[in-house]
């Protein structure tokens, strides 16, 4: 009995976990209020979907180990700091150049999407580390290594995918306010600030 409690606790401190770092404001959030903004929920789904299935499998691989050994290689971690600084500089880039938003620029505009998401979580050490502190913090869900690596990545996915949607959701809610061109490109420029801002927490 006292076994059940402990686990059903430690499943619902998983789960605040995974919904604060989720929804903490970063560099995923920024992208998700940046594509609501533009191109709505629907069309931002790709982005959301890419940053939460990535996140589900980096803390499934903590479950197993291998995400603390892929870690333990400095060089690596290096690596993966110098690309995920020249990709969020360059996702910034598009965002400050997106401009307002109008019927034909929307519609044939491409949203940043499923691979670009993906690509956010898969080169940053950050999201590596945390996966690894989870897996040190709440090992005792289960002693099977694969049971653990499920639970992880279903209450990460599902935790990540509210989040995000939740943010395209403040930035559809944004648009609507932002009427002139000079409006969005404030917007557009504060989303990449926001953006360029998490890149510090790669380095630190």
């Amino acid at each position: 009995m006292s076994l059940t409690f402990r686990m059903t606790d430690e499943l619902v401190a998983l789960i605040v976990f995974a919904l604060v770092s989720t929804g903490s404001p970063g560099g995923a959030t920024s992208l998700a209020t940046a594509s609501g903004a533009k191109f709505g929920y629907a069309r931002s789904v790709p982005l959301i979907a890419g940053i939460a299935l990535t996140l589900g499998g980096l803390v499934a691989l903590s479950g197993t180990g291998l995400a603390a050994l892929i870690l333990a290689v400095p060089s690596l971690a290096i690596g993966m700091k110098a690309v995920g600084t020249l990709y969020l500089l360059w996702l910034a880039v598009i965002i400050v150049k997106a401009g307002a938003p109008t019927d034909k620029n929307v519609k044939n505009a491409k949203p940043i999407g499923f691979f670009a998401g993906a690509m956010l979580l898969a080169i940053n050490p950050k999201a590596w580390a945390m996966a690894v502190g989870v897996a040190s913090s709440f090992s005792g869900l289960s002693d099977n290594p694969y049971v653990l690596a499920g639970v992880y990545a279903a209450v990460f996915v599902s935790a990540a995918t509210l989040s995000l949607s939740l943010w395209a959701a403040v930035g559809l809610a944004l648009s609507r306010m932002l009427r002139k061109d000079q409006h969005w490109h404030l917007f557009n420029v504060a989303m990449a600030a926001l953006l360029i801002l998490s890149i510090a927490s790669l380095w630190i």
